[in-house]
């Protein structure tokens, strides 16, 4: 029988890449207890998808990168969590900002294909920083607070970014300032230099392994060239699909964790496993029902993205994070109910669904938020004329 996982496979090529990503997923969630455990970074893990070339994953060709669609980034996501969430969650950020790079043209070309090649050559990763304190997550509108004073040959950049994830590992990252001269804001590319400090913040209840820690920037010089000036398209922001492709996988785990519970489990009032109880059966479908729901949509929605024509790419905005809600809400709910079937024994340490359990949480606190969803939804329910 086919693996449910193995659905949305279209073709050997991906299959290929599919299998490569699971034996990669299979060591990280060897690793994934001690580095929770710890609040530890997994320097290994990102040694090991440089030299699969997962970080060129959604570089251009043109570049030397593979230049892979959403719905195969998805595909690959998805698995690379069901062995370690925070590992796929911390990659996803650049793989997918890459994509969205690649797509939207909203960097200066040549500052672009320095950091493609950059990428495909040495290993290096991006990630935009832009969440802070005092504003919040970028996406609800909040000013930044970080500033950048314009001086001779560039900028001077000066403030603090919380939720910076891939912080330990990053030489180079964007982050959001605003401009007092120009009452603007905009980004900059900063390279790791003197005045950039991490700062050892992140101690979470769940994705404990992203790094995602304090950046602060004490007048940091910043180069004219790599002011980066908002430009390019809006490509309706498929590449955020890399989020619900993480916590799905993070179900499908789980869901697979109970299964084999079932299928073994007999305690000794029973002569046959718990898996032929009607009770267990129907917690079973339920999360079948929830998994298969959200996948359906969330590879749906890749698909049309990457169909999509250029310009028209906006107006799937509310399937896309339609995608996310279902998607995050639904993992909840799977992990939750796995750990139903298993029991008690689901609360131990020694077993992977507490941590399933922490970890599938983080996604109600990544873009979009749910209330964003809600309001989108409706208000592209009341523009519509009768």
């Amino acid at each position: 029988m086919t693996r449910l996982i193995d659905a949305y496979i279209r073709n050997e090529e991906e299959r290929a890449w599919a299998v490569k990503i699971e034996q990669l997923a299979a060591r990280f969630a060897e690793r994934a207890p001690q580095h929770d455990r710890e609040g530890s970074f997994p320097f290994d893990n990102f040694a090991e998808l440089r030299e699969a070339g997962y970080l060129a994953l959604t570089v251009p060709r043109e570049f030397g990168g593979e230049e892979r669609s959403l719905y195969e980034l998805v595909l690959l996501q998805e698995r690379l969590a069901y062995g370690d969430g925070s590992t796929a969650l911390a990659v996803g950020w650049h793989i997918g900002q890459m994509l969205h790079l690649r797509t939207t043209r909203k960097w200066p070309e040549a500052v672009f294909a320095e950091l493609c090649r950059a990428v495909v050559t040495d290993g290096a990763m991006i990630n935009t920083f832009a969440s802070e304190a005092a504003s919040g997550s970028p996406s609800r509108g909040g000013r930044p607070e970080t500033t950048a004073v314009k001086t001779d040959g560039g900028y001077v950049l000066t403030g603090r970014k919380t939720f910076s994830t891939l912080a330990p590992i990053l030489d180079r990252f964007a982050v959001s300032a605003y401009l007092p001269e120009e009452d603007a804001t905009d980004d900059f590319l900063v390279h790791r230099k003197d005045g950039v400090t991490m700062i050892e913040t992140w101690n979470t209840l769940g994705m404990r392994a992203t790094g995602s820690h304090d950046v602060v920037l004490d007048q940091v010089l910043v180069e004219e060239t790599y002011r980066l000036r908002k430009q390019g398209i809006d490509d309706g922001g498929g590449w955020l699909l890399h989020i619900p492709a993480c916590y799905l996988g993070i179900a499908m785990a789980a869901r697979d964790y109970a299964l084999d519970f079932a299928r073994t489990y007999r305690p000794n009032s029973l002569s046959e496993p718990i898996a032929a109880l009607p009770p267990v059966r129907h917690t079973i479908a339920e999360m079948e029902i929830a998994l298969r729901t959200a996948r359906t949509l969330l590879y749906t929605a890749a698909d049309r993205w990457d169909s999509c024509e250029t310009a028209k790419r906006p107006t799937l905005r509310e399937e896309l994070g339609l995608a996310k809600y279902i998607a995050t809400n639904h993992a909840i709910q799977v992990v939750d109910l796995a750990m139903r079937i298993v029991g008690a024994g689901s609360l131990s340490r020694q077993q992977p669904l507490e941590r399933y359990y922490r970890d599938v949480r983080a996604g109600l606190h990544n873009p979009p938020m749910d209330s964003t969803v809600q309001q989108l939804l409706a208000g592209a329910a009341l523009a519509e004329k009768a």
